[in-house]
């Protein structure tokens, strides 16, 4: 996933190795990512991610307005739909 693009969280867990760790819902597709840098990070709440690692957290309102206007200009291409 490229920095910039917002995504859902959808579950939190630990794994193994005690990591704190999320699958997060991007437009197209769904990662796991490592909440290193936001262990606090809650489901339902929205983030930038980059290299594997939710870097930033952002506000649902401006999470959803990012992802219509990157739609709006096709940056997803024909399988990127934006969450409701």
């Amino acid at each position: 996933m490229c920095l910039g693009i917002p995504g859902r969280v959808a579950e939190i867990w630990d794994d193994e190795s005690g990591a704190r760790m999320a699958r997060v819902e991007f437009p197209g597709e769904v990662k796991n990512l490592c909440l290193a840098y936001l262990p606090d990070l809650r489901v339902g709440e929205y983030t930038i991610a980059h290299a594997g690692f939710a870097l930033s957290r952002i506000d649902e309102d401006s999470a959803r307005l990012t992802l219509a206007t990157m739609a709006e200009y096709g940056v997803f291409g024909d399988e990127g739909v934006v969450p409701s």
